[in-house]
């Protein structure tokens, strides 16, 4: 490797670095404008071009030609901001790099939408953790009981612990902030338009199957960054149990429509020994789910505390397996 080559390694890590404890610290602030706020406006502006009621095959083109163009704006504008930063300094860039890094990364705000539920139930406010639920879940809240809503809440917590921390932190790493973007391009148009129903089962079919492959790979390598995680934690707090979550993950790992979501939720529900899954409404309609794990112990809100703690957890291990390849390479080239 090159002088300019290694020289640029070592600022994409400690861009990568710096990205990763600027979203612990600031997470994304509300009054700011969001790069994922922007993509989510371009993909509700190509839907309302692109959408129209016909034949299901041109409406599966139609979805498609969705996917190419906002993966590919969002690319273009990406490297090109990366571009023009590097390219008047490359410490400027570095810069650019790490705040363009903690815009991809969402660690701090899974963390802080998700305590905002169990203050809610800490606090006997059922119907407020209900309403704050529903921000960050597809499924309905309405009916929820208190156990329910926290299921609800650890699911989601071990579902975007993959989604939101560490797939994005892997694109990130091997492709840089332009491979990030791409990635939570196609993560949130799968958001917007994946479900099966009668508006987008046929449109939002490519985004939903671009979404299972982009997350093939690293879904099941958060799963085993989960899972080690949960043995380092065990070592300090027997509350997780590593060994557990290992075993769950082999038996639970295909529960789920989704190749790629009981990846996570599956060692979540061995390292905690809950179970996670079944039955649940989205849009008034029951969509019947299998279980994940087993009932070791009742669900309790501190259940929430514990997930987060885990997702942490797993970003800690992420980080350090790059830093390890990192300096692999920068040895033994």
């Amino acid at each position: 490797m090159g002088l300019v080559g290694r020289q640029y390694l070592l600022l994409h890590i400690a861009a990568l670095t710096a990205g990763v404890l600027l979203d612990l610290i600031i997470g994304d602030p509300k009054e700011f404008p969001h790069p994922i706020r922007g993509i989510g406006y371009l993909i509700s502006r190509a839907e309302s071009i692109l959408y129209r009621k016909g034949a299901r095959s041109s409406m599966i083109a139609a979805g498609a030609l969705m996917a190419i163009w906002v993966t590919g704006v969002t690319a273009f504008i990406s490297a090109l901001v990366l571009i023009l930063s590097y390219s008047l300094h490359p410490y400027f860039g570095a810069a650019a790099e790490a705040l363009m890094t903690c815009c991809i990364l969402s660690a701090r705000c899974l963390r802080d939408e998700s305590m905002k539920v169990y203050k809610r139930l800490a606090a006997g406010d059922l119907t407020g953790a209900r309403k704050d639920l529903s921000m960050i879940v597809g499924r309905d809240t309405e009916k929820l009981d208190e156990s329910g809503v926290i299921r609800a809440t650890v699911e989601t917590v071990a579902e975007n612990t993959s989604d939101g921390v560490t797939a994005p932190l892997i694109y990130t790493a091997l492709f840089g902030p332009v491979g990030g973007f791409v990635y939570k391009a196609v993560n949130t148009m799968d958001s917007m338009t994946g479900y099966k129903n009668e508006r987008y089962e046929a449109f939002g079919k490519v985004p939903a199957r671009l979404d299972d492959v982009f997350n093939l790979l690293p879904s099941r390598v958060s799963a085993v960054l989960m899972t080690a995680a949960a043995f380092i934690l065990w070592i300090f707090n027997n509350e997780f149990n590593g060994m557990r979550a290992f075993k769950i993950w082999i038996r639970d790992r295909y529960c789920h429509k989704s190749p790629n979501s009981a990846q996570t939720e599956s060692v979540m529900a061995g390292a905690l020994g809950i179970r996670l899954g079944g039955d649940a409404y989205y849009g008034g309609v029951i969509v019947n789910k299998p279980f994940i794990g087993d009932d070791v112990r009742s669900i309790d809100m501190v259940d929430i505390k514990r997930a987060i703690r885990l997702m942490f957890g797993t970003e800690a291990v992420c980080m350090a397996v790059i830093f390890i390849i990192i300096k692999l390479i920068l040895i033994f080239r």
